[in-house]
């Protein structure tokens, strides 16, 4: 996955320095004239993944192009605490009006990407891909996203618009598995990747012939997921989904599967300790 750019991350950027400047830092413009230049540093408080140093820039340049950024860790780096990242100089007004919120933005990022991390970590002897879901901060996707492949994950769909998953409620409407399988590809062909969700036994034996690209295995127990894996016997890709987390992905590890999703990846982040001070 491409690193976000500019242009697609303003909106959101806009939106946070707004909520949080409003009609003007108060206490910086009190405290501080137009004409008096700092240099701040952010430094890591934990060990973890660096992801969005992009981000700095991006938030510094949207309040005042000429403050200097100075990046120094790649995105997706391994850091330890009390590791510098990031040198900024410019305007101390505008360096204390964009702390908090390019803060907010790393906290989240580096989060994401550390706990990316440390399941990606716990399957590295195996087939198994570690992927992201929909479960994200809404107008947060791209960058949810992009912090799961810093640490390592792999992406799952980004939206509605790029792969047929078709889920339960879907199935229930449509009449049945074999009948949704059917309507989807009337209508695309094999233009999409097709994955279906399954909740029992007799559901995967309808996906595996309907010829589904992808099973998802919903909330199964290890053994159910055993009997899953005999039925689809490598006829489809295999997906694990449901509450997954290190112990459970221990768990099943042993298991010839393709992939876990974990939508805790991104619904459920432990914020990364960042400080920034002046030097």
């Amino acid at each position: 996955m491409e690193q976000p750019s500019y242009e697609e991350l303003s909106p959101i950027i806009t939106i946070a320095l707004h909520e949080d400047i409003g009609s003007g830092d108060i206490t910086s413009l009190a405290l501080f004239d137009e004409y008096q230049y700092a240099c701040a540093r952010i430094s890591s408080k934990n060990d973890g993944i660096f992801c969005g140093g992009f981000l700095i820039e991006y938030i510094y340049h949207t309040i005042d192009p000429s403050i200097s950024v100075t990046i120094y860790r790649n995105e997706g780096a391994a850091i330890k605490k009390d590791d510098v990242v990031c040198d900024i100089e410019g305007n101390v007004r505008a360096l204390f009006s964009g702390e908090r919120t390019v803060l907010n933005f790393l906290q989240r990022t580096c989060g994401i990407a550390t706990r990316t991390a440390r399941l990606v970590s716990l399957v590295s002897d195996t087939a198994i891909k570690i992927l992201d879901t929909r479960k994200t901060v809404p107008g947060f996707r791209l960058l949810d996203k992009y912090a799961v492949f810093c640490g390592g994950g792999t992406n799952h769909r980004m939206g509605l618009f790029d792969m047929i998953l078709i889920k339960d409620n879907h199935i229930k409407a449509a009449g049945g598995i074999q009948q949704a399988v059917m309507m989807v590809r009337q209508k695309y062909a094999n233009r999409y990747t097709i994955e279906v969700e399954v909740e029992t036994l007799n559901q995967v034996q309808e996906a595996v012939e309907a010829g589904v690209d992808i099973i998802m295995l919903d909330n199964m127990t290890k053994d159910t997921i055993s009997l899953a894996l005999s039925i689809i016997n490598g006829k489809a890709k295999v997906e694990v989904s449901g509450n997954m987390d290190e112990h459970t992905l221990q768990e099943i590890s042993d298991l010839p599967i393709d992939y876990v999703s974990v939508g805790a990846l991104t619904h459920s982040v432990k914020a990364f300790d960042l400080s920034m001070r002046l030097i």
